[in-house]
């Protein structure tokens, strides 16, 4: 049995793996999808502070509480920005990292360096308060407004992330113009110390390519 934590993408909650959850479930492994503070139904703590680190912090504090000690870690998008990290604080607690069509940064990185201008205009349009970045039209009714913090705040990382030693990408390779993250994947499937996989799927790999998906997981999962 293998431990799952979830991690879900802008302006996500901890819903949008509902039905991958269930599937990993179902063959036996423990599973948390989570949400992020200041969104979904955690939306009522949002405020100016909310950044990245309350986010590792969310994640961090899971896995002391529930005394997790071989955890695969899976971020979606943003979620990778939160892996990593999470897996540079405790990284005895972390067994695999398993990043979905997501950011893979480095020391001193932030999603704001990390994107291009068309994702960074989509950031800078906040709610009122100015606290948070508004969803984009066509996501799912359940998103919620995200914490600007959280994608301004560098990452800081103080070991290798190569000492997690099962890291595995998973490119959508079917977006509709280009993607972000082309250029990630490009430079990881030439690196011999990840597993790189390109999914014929949108960026929302949860939902066009679940069985795939749930295949490159339960390997990530297995004993080596």
């Amino acid at each position: 049995m293998a431990t799952f934590v979830l991690i879900p993408g802008m302006c996500h909650g901890g819903w949008c793996f509902g039905e991958l959850a269930e599937a990993l479930r179902d063959q036996g492994h423990r599973v948390y999808p989570l949400t992020l503070t200041g969104l979904g139904e955690r939306g009522h703590l949002l405020h100016g502070t909310v950044n990245l680190d309350t986010h590792i912090q969310d994640v961090t504090g899971v896995l002391a509480a529930e005394d997790v000690r071989d955890a695969v870690l899976v971020g979606h998008s943003y979620g990778g920005m939160v892996i990593t990290g999470v897996a540079d604080r405790m990284p005895g607690r972390v067994s695999a990292l398993v990043y979905l069509d997501a950011m893979v940064p480095g020391d001193g990185d932030s999603c704001w360096t990390l994107v291009s201008e068309r994702e960074r205009q989509w950031y800078a349009d906040v709610v009122e308060t100015g606290y948070a970045t508004r969803p984009l039209p066509f996501f799912d009714a359940r998103a919620t407004p995200h914490p600007l913090a959280s994608l301004l705040q560098p990452l800081r990382l103080t070991g290798d992330p190569a000492r997690i030693g099962r890291r595995v990408y998973v490119y959508a390779a079917g977006w509709d113009g280009e993607s972000p993250f082309t250029p990630v994947y490009e430079r990881l499937r030439e690196d011999p110390s990840w597993t790189a996989h390109a999914l014929d799927s949108g960026h929302n790999l949860m939902r066009d390519a679940p069985q795939d998906l749930l295949r490159i997981l339960l390997e990530a999962a297995e004993p080596r």
